[in-house]
């Protein structure tokens, strides 16, 4: 790794290292681009806080979400990527070559780079969401619902993201209730009339989750809620919970560098590309994606930006 205050000069600088990171990794190297990846906060991105991935395409029996990465990770490291265990903690994207600040003091400058960094679903911030993650606690129904055969789950939210995944988990899910703050939906009309006749939800109104009851070696067992009217607290049984809060993306070093969505997310400058407003910066993955946050969607948008950015050195 680079020591402080050394400077590092490459032709692409690849920002996080989850789907989108390592696969822009792994067709720039093959591309001889000489890519250099920062892995980030979070080593591997999201799917090394899941357990069982069964939906990547090429694993019939599933794999280990960190598995998986280390496995993407080593194929990038292959071909030549040199991988950085840091993370970026400043940019400067106005002049040529592109400046990146690592939180040790050193930088990489780059003629272009490609922006991974990936979003983070917003959680309630209870000790038991970190401890029961993928043993019971999750943030992606599509990822994790087929795991709840039969048995009830809880989706905490109340917007238009909350009943999309209830009524993703109806498929699986014995009985799906949604705990809500409040005692109306936030979610837009035609998606409360689908909650309201689907007959396998059922509304928790006016309450607030204090814990997930459960343990690591046997999963979630319930929730303990507390009305927020009359201060009634009880346990909710269930053997999952799905946080339908919103994410977050992880783009705040690059705000007033580039265009971001109203959310935060990178606006990207042309439909079908991985473009960004500024030329030689590209983003993939969920750091410019609100809406499918798959990991295999992230990987194509990764392939995508590594081509992007090799046409873009080609011609500059």
């Amino acid at each position: 790794m680079s020591t402080k205050n050394e400077s590092t000069e490459c032709k692409l600088a690849i920002i996080g290292s989850g789907p989108a990171g390592c696969t822009a990794a792994i067709y720039a190297a093959r591309a001889g681009l000489e890519p250099v990846l920062i892995e980030g906060l979070q080593p591997g991105g999201q799917l090394t806080i899941t357990t069982e991935v069964e939906n990547f395409p090429g694993f019939p029996e599933g794999i280990q979400g960190t598995e998986l990465m280390e496995r993407c990770l080593e194929q990038a490291r292959r071909f030549g990527t040199r991988i950085i265990r840091s993370s970026v903690k400043a940019a400067n994207l106005s002049e040529r070559p592109r400046e990146l600040t690592l939180d040790d003091g050193s930088s990489i400058k780059a003629d272009a780079i490609i922006i991974a960094t990936g979003a983070r679903a917003r959680l309630l911030g209870l000790p038991a969401e970190q401890r029961l993650m993928g043993r019971g606690v999750s943030a992606c129904a599509t990822c994790d619902g087929f795991f709840f055969r039969d048995v009830p789950v809880a989706v905490v939210g109340g917007g238009d993201s909350a009943i999309e995944e209830a009524l993703f988990l109806t498929k699986f899910a014995s009985k799906v209730m949604v705990i809500h703050r409040r005692d109306t939906l936030r979610a837009s009309r035609i998606m409360r009339e689908r909650a309201e006749k689907n007959q396998k939800i059922e509304m928790v109104w006016n309450s607030v989750v204090l814990d997930i009851i459960g343990e690591e070696s046997t999963g979630v067992e319930g929730v303990r809620l507390e009305n927020v009217k009359t201060g009634e607290i009880n346990d909710l049984p269930c053997n999952g919970v799905f946080m339908a809060i919103g994410h977050e993306p992880s783009t705040d070093v690059f705000k007033r560098q580039l265009a971001l969505t109203e959310k935060g997310y990178v606006k990207l400058a042309e439909p079908g590309t991985t473009y960004t407003s500024v030329p030689g910066v590209f983003a993939a993955g969920d750091a410019a994606d609100a809406r499918y946050r798959q990991a295999i969607t992230a990987a194509g948008t990764g392939c995508a930006a590594a081509l992007d950015a090799e046409r873009y050195l080609e011609e500059s």
